[in-house]
């Protein structure tokens, strides 16, 4: 287990994350709940989610983060359980493999929804809450996979480079009301869907060879990075990319 810092300021905190029913996003309620924040979790998955709930209290709700007119009213609903959220996790996101002859504008589109749109949305319905409170943090989950220009996953790495931009421009536009915004962006995490789906002993020994550091990142590797941007001591962080990736991206 990585050794995580108490921060008392995220028991004063309620903490909103998207994707949070399993994989990073689950680590990082399991990590909030601990510092003793109140936490709301929207997911698709609604087994996985009410499965967490009842082992941590976090308070969830079933939500297709695609449908943006819906995602305001769900967020709300949640508010009303944790309270007016002052950390916002743009956590959700899926890394499917394309082939680029074979995109289509329909599974474009959806990569876009999937993967970047909501970022935007979530933090225009978390916006009001952070302003009252006098400020707030927003923190945007990125990845290294569109600075190594990885194949096989346009719209994912297209969706993920576009985080940066958003990162920087709204630390700009919502500084004034003392909200921060910066950006996570982990290596290669090894989760249960990752090693289901993508992990083989070959591509295993490749990611270690590149890395600087010879260990395999997983979500208890990332989410201190996370805790520390939602609290009150990286009060002087904001339009950042904080990058957890054991010296992937020096090769």
């Amino acid at each position: 287990m990585a050794e995580v810092a108490h921060y008392p300021s995220l028991a004063r905190a309620a903490v909103l994350v998207t994707g949070g029913a399993t994989g990073l996003g689950a680590d990082v309620v399991r990590a909030m709940r601990a510092q003793g924040a109140q936490v709301g979790v929207l997911d698709l998955d609604a087994e996985a989610g009410a499965a967490l709930a009842a082992e941590t209290g976090a308070a969830f709700r079933r939500a297709d983060l695609r449908d943006l007119d819906a995602l305001p009213q769900v967020i709300a609903e949640l508010a009303q359980v944790t309270g007016p959220f002052t950390v916002l996790v743009n956590n959700a996101a899926r890394d499917d493999r394309h082939d680029f002859a074979d995109l289509t504008p329909d599974y474009w589109r959806d990569c876009m929804a999937t993967n970047l749109s909501h970022h935007v949305f979530a933090a225009q319905a978390v916006l009001p809450g952070m302003a009252r409170a006098g400020g707030g943090s927003i923190i945007n989950m990125g990845s290294i996979s569109w600075m190594r220009g990885r194949p096989g996953m346009l719209g994912y790495t297209t969706a993920k480079a576009a985080i940066h931009g958003l990162t920087r421009t709204l630390a700009q536009e919502l500084g004034p009301q003392g909200i921060r915004v910066n950006s996570v962006v982990p290596g290669a995490i090894l989760t249960e869907r990752q090693a289901k789906l993508w992990l083989t002993p070959e591509k295993n020994a490749e990611f270690l060879a590149l890395q600087a550091l010879k260990f395999r990142l997983e979500p208890e590797h990332v989410t201190p990075m996370v805790l520390f941007l939602a609290s009150d001591a990286s009060k002087g962080c904001t339009g950042q990319d904080f990058i957890v990736d054991a010296g992937l991206t020096l090769n």
